[in-house]
């Protein structure tokens, strides 16, 4: 069992149901699915820019990405309807607790004068969404394979009705919020 699924379970639900008065067990929030996307600009000009992303994606949460094809023509940025144009995983189960402790407390504490992430990030329905400016924050990722320096979104969504609910969850799971 994964330790953050352990500490949700042992910690996070007793505390919450205290907090916000919930009756039943089924009522507290919890962690849905966390994805992972990368949109990458150069897939135009160089098709192995793709398969590159792809592999560093593979590596660092252990599932095989989709690739992303855009859904219309866009002239301004030579892009054509079912073109390349990114990689995204959908981390559920065990992979998305164990994905999620490894982001909290090794990678974000990584991150060059780190402050914490903003608290201000959710979208009115209890989802956060977290951008990154370079893979290389993960300890997996080799610097001297990569070719070069991408940036990625991390969407949380969560069970919870409101921001507030979710902002405590996340916090008692060990998100490290800015103050």
């Amino acid at each position: 069992m994964p330790r953050l699924k352990e500490k949700y379970e042992n910690e996070v639900v007793p505390a919450l149901m205290k907090k916000f008065n919930y009756k039943s067990v089924m009522q507290v929030p919890r962690l849905e699915k966390v994805v992972i996307n990368m949109g990458i600009s150069d897939a135009k000009e160089n098709p192995k820019a793709i398969e590159s992303a792809c592999n560093d994606i593979a590596v660092i949460t252990g599932q095989k990405p989709v690739v992303t094809k855009a859904k219309k023509s866009i002239a301004s940025f030579k892009i054509r309807k079912g073109m390349p144009i990114g990689a995204k995983v959908t981390l559920r189960g065990v992979r998305m607790y164990d994905f999620l402790d490894k982001l909290f407390n090794v990678a974000l504490p990584r991150v060059r004068d780190f402050k914490g992430v903003s608290p201000d990030a959710f979208d009115g329905r209890g989802n956060y969404t977290l951008g990154i400016k370079e893979q290389l924050i993960f300890p997996e990722i080799d610097y001297d394979k990569i070719d070069k320096i991408r940036g990625m979104d991390i969407t949380i969504v969560t069970t919870a009705k409101s921001d507030e609910e979710a902002r405590e969850l996340l916090q008692n799971l060990g998100m490290p919020f800015a103050r």
